[in-house]
């Protein structure tokens, strides 16, 4: 009989009992009166007068007319720099115990993103929050006692100066409680490895004597841990050694275009559930079954704007137009989507993290990941959002009988200098017409999007498709010392970073 899991099960069910259903718009106005009270005295509180913006009788209006939008350049150049020059007290008080290493998908170079010891608390409550919430995933009282694999970067931080520095993963990781540690794999020693091929091969040695329930990372890099424990082993698939796996916590990015090459690792079924865990903060998580979409963290340490994702507002580089709208989230509406604001316990202020959301219940506040503000692919006016190619990519799954777990794409002119979409498609497809892949994504984005519909009857030509193997996008992801960890994939190439993944998959 579980008993410990019976316990832990308890306690969850006896916590959902006493909780109240949040009123996600009073929680958001509270957020911000106290963060706007923490930093009234630091640099950028002084500066942009947050002691009078507390005595506003409409304070959410106030805030958003007095101050500008950040995105990182900005309020790094303007701001975070002096983080690295002995200044304190300069968004928020003191100063970060860490700095979140990000390349993110498109930046040529790493952004440093400040970690307070509040988010850093603010992290462990939405974590927190997250495992009550597994009582309505109506899990076996022993899955509570089995471990559980968090696989993200390196939780060996380098040291510089007063703080430390990695990604947010291996930041969060080397600061799971006392209690949990017995849970967690693969362990303190084996997650401080560095090199992210010899972390999973030290995995792949360990796998047998674990009985790991739950498994909780990026949708690629989970995929390749297991290929390689399988692998190792000789097995059929992940469950003839985890026999007790159940739930997959997804994160990072959509699980959906990796939905199917996952499923072919399992040997049975397994509950998965979205979060969003940016180097910004725990953003949102799935608290229910019934949907796949996440309840934003909106009493924890981020206020949050949305700024409607219309062409009119954003700038070629992906960044808003100071006139762009932003809303509160009580006057948010379903089926648009809204670019993301936040502004936070680490300091971050009407900061744009480059998430594009859309809501899909507006009462629990409950939202999914739509794309990227800079992946928005509008060249010609096509107007793609990632969501839309993502959904293209399962229709051609369906229609091919595969898995394209990786794709990238870039909207340039051809030799006959007409516009054309060109896709890398990532699968292990053989024999297979090149032609007729185009064809079917074509047909498929046309029905999905009519302003792709009108650009393909006016000035974008046509689509051209590249199928390869999907350990091609890894190894330009290792290229470029990006491999493991928080990594995402480019969805949308610049023309002269395409011309550059060209070269790298020619061999030049």
């Amino acid at each position: 009989m579980a008993i410990l899991g019976n316990i832990i099960k308890g306690v969850i069910e006896l916590k959902d009992t006493f909780s109240s259903e949040t009123n996600h718009a009073e929680a958001q106005e509270q957020v911000l009166k106290t963060l706007l009270e923490k930093a009234k005295d630091t640099q950028f509180g002084k500066h942009y007068q947050f002691e009078a913006l507390l005595k506003s009788s409409t304070i959410q209006k106030s805030f958003a007319d007095s101050i500008p939008y950040f995105d990182y350049n900005k309020i790094n150049e303007d701001w975070w720099h002096k983080l690295h020059e002995d200044e304190t007290d300069v968004t928020w008080p003191g100063n970060p115990s860490y700095f979140a290493i990000s390349s993110g998908t498109t930046g040529k170079t790493s952004k440093r993103i400040p970690v307070t010891n509040a988010m850093i608390d603010a992290i462990r409550e939405a974590g927190i929050k997250q495992v009550f919430s597994l009582k309505n995933f109506d899990l076996p009282a022993d899955f509570f006692e089995k471990e559980i694999m968090m696989l993200g970067s390196s939780t060996n931080l380098d040291e510089k100066e007063d703080h430390l520095e990695g990604e947010i993963s291996g930041i969060s990781a080397s600061n799971i409680p006392n209690w949990f540690r017995s849970y967690y794999k693969p362990g303190i020693e084996i997650s401080q490895i560095e090199d992210w091929d010899e972390r999973v091969q030290r995995i792949a040695e360990c796998a047998k004597d674990w009985d790991i329930g739950a498994l909780s990372g990026i949708p690629s890099w989970i995929e390749l841990m297991l290929q390689k424990v399988i692998e190792h082993h000789n097995l059929n698939n992940i469950h003839d050694i985890w026999p007790n796996l159940q739930v997959y916590t997804s994160g990072g990015v959509a699980f959906g275009p990796y939905e199917k090459s996952f499923k072919a690792l399992l040997g049975k079924p397994v509950t998965v559930i979205d979060t969003y865990l940016a180097s910004e903060g725990y953003i949102a998580t799935q608290i229910r079954p019934e949907t796949d979409a996440m309840q934003l963290n909106s009493d924890n340490g981020i206020y949050f704007e949305f700024v409607p994702f219309k062409p009119e507002y954003i700038n070629e580089d992906g960044s808003l137009k100071n006139e762009a709208p932003a809303l509160t989230i009580d006057q948010i509406e379903l089926d648009q989507d809204y670019v993301l604001i936040i502004s936070t316990v680490s300091g971050a202020w009407r900061y744009l993290i480059g998430d594009t959301i859309e809501f899909t219940d507006i009462k629990r506040a409950e939202i999914k990941i739509t794309g990227r503000t800079k992946f928005f692919l509008n060249t010609v006016g096509s107007q793609l959002s990632v969501n839309k190619m993502d959904a293209a990519i399962r229709d051609l799954e369906e229609q091919f009988n595969t898995t394209f777990s990786e794709y990238t794409i870039c909207a340039k002119r051809g030799d006959d200098d007409e516009f054309y979409h060109y896709w890398y498609l990532g699968s292990e497809l053989t024999g297979v017409d090149e032609q007729n892949i185009a064809d079917a994504l074509d047909a498929s984005l046309k029905n999905a999007n009519k302003n792709y519909k009108v650009a393909r009857s006016k000035a974008l030509h046509g689509v051209k498709v590249n199928v390869i193997s999907p350990k091609r996008f890894y190894d330009w992801n290792e290229r470029n010392k990006k491999k493991g960890g928080q990594v995402k994939m480019e969805r949308v190439m610049s023309e002269d970073k395409f011309a550059d993944w060209e070269a790298f998959i020619n061999g030049s």
